[in-house]
């Protein structure tokens, strides 16, 4: 019986891309990027799930995590991340397991809408047609030319109705790139994301600069883990500019604990890192408890299903980075058009599959 689907085979691979030029924010410079994708097969059906994590994550799934979900049946995912969370107690259950944890459960939703021959969003239960996107890049490294081209590109190639640039390595550099961005993009909603790079009175002050400028979305603007900060920057800053945080949750507590603070005006969570599709869903429910929008961040081919069953949707990032692998390892990416993008009903399950011969000459 297609019920008593038993869980047969797990296989993590790693592939490794490097950036089309050097990229930075206001805290952090890199060079290339780390994709973890993970197959779990059961009744002849593979599902198909990944993370943006660390070469090594592929050991850890292989060595810790897929001996304890062969012979589960593949419908039961809560029953496969309960297992998984226990497991790793003591290899500490954030970061690296967190993100390994992710990529799994994402494979297992991905599995079990194919067993049903369903696209996932219609067994989660759909509650829009299309998630609304922003486009994400503007990184620190770039000149006024590279970012106005890229963040007007958003606009004109996909219809983004909002976009975001990195901010944060140099006081008076920062602000000449806002005002550039906001030459290039019009009256297009301007987001910034500083990356925790700023202590909480310099955070002020630039938030005040950004306000003239029409900003209205402050991503980290101190560190995800001054939750008093994040809060003080809410509480005091322009009238109209939203706080957003929450990238770096790890677990539903830390999420939670955000929401409880109301230490943000958009929650932001990352479903290859917060338990995967199982942990996006639960966040949706703990905003749609706190009255709080939910914002996804990045791996686009990976939230646009699940962003379409949550509640509270505010919207999802179209960052340059996976966009662009993407594109170039899944057959079935997701592409942004009108500023939206949409479930593809006619594939079951996530619907996107790896171009092997395409992911080999990245294989680490």
């Amino acid at each position: 019986m297609m019920s008593d689907a038993k869980i047969t085979r797990v296989t993590p691979a790693s592939y490794t891309i490097p950036t089309d030029a050097p990229e930075s924010d206001g805290t952090l410079a890199w060079k290339e990027t780390t994709i973890v994708i993970v197959h779990v097969e059961a009744a002849e059906t593979c599902g198909l799930g990944y993370t943006y994590s660390d070469a090594t994550n592929a050991a850890l799934i292989a060595d810790k995590l897929a001996p304890l979900l062969c012979g589960l049946s593949a419908f039961d995912i809560p029953a496969a991340l309960l297992q998984m969370q226990r497991h790793v107690r003591n290899l500490g259950r954030d970061g690296l397991a967190a993100t390994a944890m992710a990529a799994v459960d994402s494979a297992l939703w991905d599995l079990k809408a194919k067993l049903l021959d369903l696209p996932l969003v219609r067994l989660l239960g759909q509650v829009r047609p299309a998630a609304e996107v922003y486009g994400s890049g503007g990184f620190t490294s770039y000149d006024n030319a590279r970012l106005q081209s890229q963040l007007s590109g958003w606009i004109e190639k996909h219809g983004c109705r909002a976009v975001k640039m990195k901010v944060g390595e140099d006081a008076p550099r920062n602000r000449e790139r806002v005002k550039a961005a906001r030459a290039a993009i019009g009256d297009v909603s301007l987001f910034v994301d500083a990356n925790g790079a700023f202590e909480r009175k310099a955070a002020l002050s630039f938030a005040e600069f950004c306000a003239g400028e029409g900003v209205t979305w402050f991503e980290e603007p101190v560190s995800s883990d001054d939750i008093a900060g994040l809060r003080l920057m809410r509480d005091r800053g322009p009238a109209g500019m939203d706080i957003a945080a929450g990238e770096y949750s790890y677990d539903l507590d830390t999420v939670r604990r955000t929401l409880e603070c109301g230490a943000v005006d958009v929650q932001q969570v990352d479903a290859t890192r917060c338990f995967g599709i199982s942990g996006f869903l639960a966040a949706g429910a703990l905003c749609e408890a706190h009255h709080t929008d939910l914002s996804g961040h990045c791996a686009p081919s990976l939230h646009r299903h699940p962003a379409c069953a949550v509640t509270r949707l505010r919207n999802l990032e179209y960052f340059h980075d996976h966009v662009r692998i993407e594109s170039m390892l899944f057959d079935g990416a997701a592409i942004a058009h009108d500023g939206v993008i949409t479930p593809d009903l006619s594939r079951p399950g996530i619907g996107i599959e790896l171009k092997q011969a395409d992911a080999m000459r990245f294989a680490a």
